[in-house]
């Protein structure tokens, strides 16, 4: 039996956590946490000391508190603003800013982050040595002219994107509502107050931004309240308002507000409010969502004002036509922009950071450099200066020789790096438009409003989650039902989408072209087609194809039921054996379960313009539940106040409707105590009848046979505990596993120095050689994506042999239910279920609490269900207690629960039922490819905690084995349960751990230092933490803790709503959902997106390439610097140290901007180490940038390495074949500098666009053209029109001295060859010896079954490109023929082996007992999810050849076919007597 049902509500307020000895596990933490903040003092002291001087510099005056509250009088014919107590000035206005900056703190802002780039103010520094006179030898203003260019680059697009947002806060400030105006007439005399209502009054349309404190506000039904309002009255019944507060909290449920009887009885129309007066007097501006305190006078009455009678700014209403309201917060003040961020830091990339360090390095590197060659300088001046008579008088000091010395190495690190960087970054934000990115169904594209932090996306450690409208879809599907002991699926929703999918399948098999093979065979990967959940690709002919998959979540939602798989029972089946067989037990108690749905509820029916019938409430869930009575045949068309109206069709549609009138005698109402709720009514019969409903921890304590059915709940419980431990021991097997070889792929059988794999790009490889290598990778693929709990086999002795629920992995389409004419005429009478087993207790108990422990296992909400009759003097005799439990004025709610147990007793078992929270499309997957991406998440929500519960088990962030550590202030064990969860991890004795705290435990925590830092540091050893009940600056403040707690780590959050928006601000990066919340969170985001499966795309594929693309461009940058350089370095020595420059000024300054810029940006723009289906089918290989593995230190060293020795291949050979020749026709300054450099340049190109490049293409060859091509045209401009050739011999020189010199070329040829082949070397030498998962995956990929086996792993995540594109594998073929090719044949293949096998004779010749045994062990050894095929054993082979094939046919056996029918192959039904 599922855990009890948690607390719903946080009704209580929060008590302080017993002093516990919890910390007795962890004796030296509280010690070692003292200790650190005893560290932290001073510190935190120098903090305080700051904030304190920000303030009084800037005149931040913190708001004293009012003395008693704010005043609000009521009053519709004020014109005046209210004035704030505690300002002395009016109410602040009622307009919001998201946007970062203001028109005055822009600048000193944006100064401050741009110099705050280690390498700007480097620049800045050398920019203010260069301006003084006489030390700079390149010129005054070279320097400080181009860097105040580049930084208003960047200024002038951080405004831009500022500018959006202001923008889209614009449009929410100048949204309308209509607000009460009345004016009091002007003739004199009038002093009644009854004369106001003689003066005008109208609704006026008012700008959001123009609402005032006191206004009188009305909103009509699904409009968002503009501010936080006091309720008045409201147009719903008994003056109820229906709130939905998803912005707010998370919630599905819609919330009641009703205004106190006193205001709604004198506030009913414009005239009553105009002439009426009242005085509120509210609290103070503050965080607290779930609290409020005021009071309102009315004449002499006081009465007080709590959260019910508030309306918070974004709250909508719903399911009510208006309800007229008082404003008493706006703008800033309203409590969901208090839980907002205010001044949301600027984000800068971490890898900003360590190009910091990188550039701090390069800058000591640059002054030693300068200190080394004035040094040298200065002994060159004693020892050949002072000797040589044309040098007399030439001497320069020690400083002013160093300053030029530092200002002509300053460009080892490039002015243009973040600028040029700023470039690459622009592209990358245009290319993360991706189709696949792309919601058809909302016709929303993903929009990038930054491009500052694209490479932190290929880099996110923790995944910070809303719930509702992130992960969920905002809808309540009722999925599955449990009766006398069946358990059924409700998928009417499901059918229309598989007739379709049916239609389509039918057509394909008519146009596709006949002969042409599965792409994915056996012979490519053999074991591909044998996984048990292969990715992706459904192994029933109900989801086959991938069109179907991609629209229909259950299609790959509950493929790991806990329950045994095989043939689903279906409700369309239960409908037409109640209509076949309407007098047996099971129909019987079938009916009247349908009819206790439809009469347990709250719901108010309503019929639309169009006839049909839809609901009301405040929960969602009962509108799931009485739209499932709907379908099934008892429809809910009219509910009084004292009577309910259901109208059913016992004969099908076709037959005559009955209408049936229950009266209402009372409704025991839900609470969070209670956990159920419970109507009574009189049937039409006469006879009373109670229903109850709630959580089966709460009603089965209620049965009649409550003590059997304990009994059997406990062994339900026992077999699942016993199965979750053998899960959990597997699963950190498992973990051991891949933890002790932690790179199995780069482990000898996958090493690039095996002969096999290092060949697959060599045409000669045959497929037969390359066999071992896909089927190991195919293996290693599917240990990874099949978890722990899906490995379940069929019958594992712990669940009894009976119809269990089903799972949605062999889910049968429509289409195909029609065509096996499962009930047909021979099989209509036969019996779905044997009455017998109906009328044992017993069983059915076991059965219906089995099959709620499965519905619960896969994520459903689940309800019991029981009824009794009372004869009417019992009844009379409660309902005079119930009264006065119901009037009482002391403890009401006690009394009444009390009184409400006296009738809820000696239950029968109705039966149970599941409601599907939907999700998102997608999302399960996508959350098990976040983890297999060593991602954390966690789930952030407003909602309760048994919801958010059931929600983390749907997405799979609880898994069935894990280990969920409950922190609850009411229990005073926190510390104790924390100390105790972080022991047990430590031990490695947990598989999967999971921590659920709520937002009022969390405040206690925080509150203590000790045990903020305990909880801390659990979060992070943990493998989730789900968070219920959390205002929105507790999830910031949780975001924050991390970020700044896990060092290294980029945390991302994801939400919809306005709500999240604190969070979304205070993360690393932030992604808005254009959801059913509205635009909010979108607006304030970094990035926006449809759907939370887009996520996987945008991290692991361009966040991926982002990060590498950055990386590469950043050390690519850096390495050209250096190459160049050093040579100007190295000729040093024979200049004498002088400070001579190798190359010509103008060359020198164009070196970056024109001739290596675009190899580097080219490189930082295109560059795609793996394919995209490669980065989405093994995701582990997004850790690299979760590690740094792109740029650090120790990379960026290795660069270092290789620029310096290809420095000195290039000085040293111009030198020695060059420059010392003897005999040539120009051998100066210009010629050996243009020879230098133009070895630089072709190497620098080369190398990035060649050797560097993987993903090549014709912009390979456009870099190369315009980067080399524009380095020869400028010689020949430069040669034609340089004047000055005092120091350089500059004209003519390329055309008629060097440049027609043959050992120019030669010497340039021979350079270029060796730095190539000193390059190619090295590389060839650390892929034999030290190689990594992206060289083992780039060979990989060269084989096109293998990438095609990614294509297919990856293919819900690209079925647009994929669709779009051309595999491999088949020529002029597109994607999406060729999925539904192999659907179709896939179809084929599996109905010819169903036919094989019926064909076979029944009797055994030839073969064996022995062979018959090892046959069977091997059938059982193979029965997880492959096509079962006879095995012959080689003496069984001997006898075939002895016999023949007629006598030595091998017979079909039972199991054999019962497996192939259990699921789901060829167009098989399994009928109920097959045996």
């Amino acid at each position: 039996m599922p855990a009890p049902k948690e607390t719903d509500e946080l009704e209580l307020p929060p008590r302080p956590m017993k002093k516990s000895h919890g910390l007795a596990s962890l004796p030296h933490y509280e010690t070692w946490v003292n200790r650190q903040v005893s560290r932290a003092r001073l510190p935190a002291q120098a903090r305080t000391l700051y904030r304190k001087l920000y303030k009084a510099i800037l005149r931040i005056n913190e708001i004293p508190p009012s003395q008693d509250g704010r005043h609000i009088h009521l009053d519709a014919t004020r014109k005046k603003a209210l004035t704030d107590e505690r300002t002395g000035r009016v109410y602040i206005a009622n307009t919001i800013r998201s946007s970062r900056y203001t028109l005055w703190n822009f600048f000193p802002r944006q100064l401050f982050a741009q110099f705050s780039k280690l390498a700007n103010f480097y620049f800045l520094c050398v920019s203010i040595l260069q301006m003084i006179p006489g030390l700079s030898t390149t010129g005054t203003y070279t320097t400080i002219v181009p860097l105040l260019f580049f930084v208003g680059i960047s200024m002038v697009k951080e405004g831009y994107d500022d500018l959006r947002r202001y923008r889209l806060d614009k449009a929410e400030n100048n949204r309308s509502v209509s607000i009460l105006h009345a004016y009091t007439p002007t003739t004199v005399g009038l002093q009644n107050t009854a004369s106001v209502a003689k003066g005008p009054k109208h609704w006026a349309q008012t700008k959001w931004k123009d609402i005032q404190v006191g206004d009188i506000v009305k909103l009509e039904r699904n409009e968002a309240a503009p501010a936080d309002l006091a309720i008045l009255c409201a147009e719903g019944p008994n003056g109820i308002a229906y709130i939905e507060t998803m912005a707010l909290d998370g919630e599905t449920n819609l919330k009641t507000k009703q205004a106190s009887p006193a205001l709604a009885r004198k506030c009913k129309t414009a005239d009553d409010i105009a002439q009426f007066n009242a005085h509120f007097v509210v609290e103070d501006p503050n965080l607290d969502l779930y609290k409020f305190e005021g009071k309102v006078t009315v004449a002499d009455e006081r009465v007080p004002l709590t959260n019910n009678d508030i309306v918070y700014r974004g709250s909508i209403l719903r399911n009510t036509s208006e309800a007229i309201c008082m404003v008493i917060y706006t703008g800033e003040e309203c409590k969901i922009r208090m839980n907002a961020t205010k001044n949301p830091r600027i984000k800068a990339p971490a890898l900003q950071a360590v190009v910091n360090k990188i550039v701090v390095v390069i800058v000591i590197f640059v002054l030693a450099l300068a200190i080394f060659n004035t040094v040298a300088y200065k002994v060159w001046q004693e020892a050949t200066e002072e000797n040589a008579w044309y040098l007399i008088s030439a001497s320069v000091s020690f400083f002013p020789s160093l300053t030029s010395f530092i200002i002509m190495f300053n460009t080892m690190i490039p002015l243009s790096l973040y600028v040029s960087l700023e470039i690459v970054k622009l592209w990358q934000m245009y290319f993360l438009n991706d189709i696949d990115m792309y919601d058809e169904a909302s016709n929303t594209p993903m929009e990038a409003r930054t491009s500052t932090i694209n490479e932190e996306l290929g880099q996110v450690s923790y995944i910070f989650s809303d719930k509702t409208g992130t992960l969920t879809n905002n809808e309540m599907r009722f999925r599955k039902m449990s009766v006398a002991g069946t358990a059924w699926l409700h998928d009417s929703d499901l059918r229309q989408d598989a007739v379709g999918e049916a239609v389509r399948r039918t057509s394909l098999k008519k146009n596709l072209s006949k002969g042409k093979k599965p792409a994915w065979r056996r012979s490519n990967v053999s074991s591909a087609s044998r996984t048990p959940n292969p990715p992706r690709m459904s192994e029933d002919a109900g989801a086959s194809s991938p069109m179907v998959a991609r629209n229909s979540s259950i299609a790959s939602r509950w493929k790991h039921s806990a329950s045994e798989a095989q043939a689903e029972l279906r409700t369309t089946e239960l409908l037409q054996y109640l209509q076949n067989r309407p007098h047996t037990l099971f129909a019987r108690k079938a009916r009247f379960f349908i009819l206790c749905m439809a009469l347990c509820h709250t719901c108010l029916p309503e019929i639309g313009e169009d006839g049909q019938v839809g609901f009301q409430a405040t929960s969602p869930d009962e509108v799931a539940l009485v739209q499932a009575a709907k379908e099934l045949g008892y429809i809910v068309i009219d509910r009084q106040s004292e009577t309910i109206t259901i109208k059913t069709l016992p004969h099908g549609g076709d037959g005559n409707a009955v209408f049936e009138t229950y009266q209402i005698l009372d409704v025991i109402e839900f609470s969070s105590k209670r956990k159920r709720m419970s109507i009574i009514v009189r049937m039409p019969d006469g006879r009373i009848c109670i229903f109850t409903k709630g959580a089966d921890s709460a009603v089965v304590g209620l049965l009649r046979l409550s003590d059997l059915a304990i009994d059997k709940a406990l062994a339900v419980e026992r077999r699942a505990t016993k199965r979750k431990s053998l899960e959990a021991q597997e699963a950190i097997r498992r973990n051991s596993e891949q933890h002790n070889r932690k790179n199995s792929l780069t482990r000898t059988s996958f090493s690039l120095g095996r002969p096999s794999l290092g060949g697959i790009g060599r045409p000669s490889m045959t497929a037969k050689r390359l066999q071992p290598i896909r089927d190991e990778l195919d293996s290693w693929l599917k240990d990874r994506e099949t978890d722990v709990d899906m490995l379940r086999p069929s019958n594992d002795g712990i669940h009894p042999p009976v119809r269990f629920s089903g799972n949605f992995g062999t889910l049968h389409s429509f289409a195909r239910l029609e065509g096996s004419r499962y009930f047909s005429q021979q099989e209509a009478g036969d019996d779905l279920v044997d009455d017998l087993q109906v009328m044992d207790d017993a069983a059915v108990f076991e059965r219906c609490f089995q099959h709620i422990n499965d519905f619960a296992t896969e994520g459903l909400r689940t309800l019991l269900y029981g009824f009794r009759y009372i004869d009417d003097r019992e009844y009379t005799v409660w309902k005079r207690t119930y009264l006065d439990a119901s009037t009482s004025l002391v403890d009401r709610q006690g009394m009444i629960e009390s009184v409400s147990e006296l009738i809820e007793r000696g239950l029968e078992l109705a039966g149970a039922t599941a409601i599907e929270d939907k999700l998102q499309e997608g999302v399960p997957e996508a959350v098990d490819k976040l983890r297999r991406a060593k991602i954390k998440m966690w789930m952030l929500t407003g909602d309760k905690r048994e919801t958010a519960m059931t929600v983390a088990r749907a997405v799979r962030l609880i898994k069935d084995y894990s280990s969920v550590t409950v922190l609850d202030h009411g229990t005073g064990d926190v510390n104790q349960r924390i100390a105790a969860a972080i022991v047990d991890i430590n031990r490695g004795t947990v598989a999967h751990s999971v921590v659920v705290i709520d937002g009022q435990t969390l405040s206690i925590i925080e509150a203590d230092e000790t045990v903020k830092n305990l909880f801390i540091d659990l979060a992070i050893l943990v493998d989730s933490v789900i968070c219920c009940r959390a205002s929105p600056s507790q999830k910031a403040s949780l975001v924050r803790a991390i970020r700044k707690k896990v060092q290294d780590s980029i945390t991302l959050a994801i939400g919809d709503g306005a709500n999240d928006i604190a969070m979304i601000q205070e993360a690393n990066i932030g992604i808005g959902i254009t959801g059913k919340e509205g635009l909010q969170a979108a607006r304030c985001s970094d990035y926006s997106i449809a759907q939370f499966r887009f996520l996987l795309k945008l991290l692991l594929v361009h966040g991926r390439w982002n990060y590498i693309r950055t990386c590469r461009y950043t050390l690519g940058t850096f390495w050209k610097e250096m190459l160049f350089y050093l040579t100007q370095a190295l000729y040093q020595r024979y200049a004498g140290y002088t400070g001579t420059s190798l190359y010509e000024s103008w060359s020198l300054s164009m070196f970056n901007t024109l001739f290596t810029s675009l190899p580097v940006i080219f490189y930082g723009i295109f560059e795609q180490d793996l394919s995209a289906s490669t980065l989405l089918a093994v995701p582990e290989l997004y850790t690299l940038g979760q590690r740094n593995g792109g740029f650090n230190l120790r990379i960026y060293i290795g660069w270092v390495f290789m620029a310096a020795s290809e420095a000195m291949i290039v000085f040293f050979i111009m030198l020695g074949l060059y420059g010392q020749a003897l005999f040539t026709l120009d051998n100066g300054l210009y010629a050996m500098g243009d020879l230098t450099f133009t070895a630089c340049i072709i190497v620098i190109a080369t190398k990035i666009q060649f050797l560097e490049l993987h993903n090549k293409s014709i912009t390979c060859a456009v870099a190369m053209f315009l980067s080399i091509g524009g380095w020869f045209l400028w010689n020949i401009i430069l040669g034609s029109v340089y004047t000055k050739n005092t120091i350089y011999n500059v004209k003519d020189g390329f055309f008629h001295r060097f440049g027609r010199n043959l050992l120019w070329w030669l010497t340039l040829t021979l350079i270029i060859v060796s730095a190539a082949v000193f390059e190619i070397g090295v590389r060839a030498l650390r892929m034999a010896w030290m190689p990594s998962d992206v060289d083992t995956f780039q060979e990989l990929e060269k084989d096109s079954a293998i990438k095609q086996r990614f294509e297919e792993a990856s293919h819900m995540e690209m079925w647009t490109s994929l669709d779009r594109t051309t595999p491999a594998s088949v020529d002029g073929a597109n994607q999406d023929n060729l999925a539904r090719q192999r659907t179709v044949e896939e179809q084929e293949r599996r109905e010819g082996e169903v036919q094989d096998l019926l064909d076979r004779p029944r009797v055994m010749k030839g073969v064996s007992s022995e062979g018959m045994r090892r046959r069977h062990s091997g059938a059982e050894a193979k029965s997880g999810g492959e096509p079962l095929e006879p095995v012959i054993s080689a003496d069984d082979s001997d006898e075939y050849d002895r016999l023949g094939p007629e006598e030595a046919t091998i017979s079909r056996r039972s199991t054999d076919t019962q497996e192939l029918l259990r699921r789901g192959f060829g167009s098989v039904r399994k009928s109920t007597d097959f045996k």
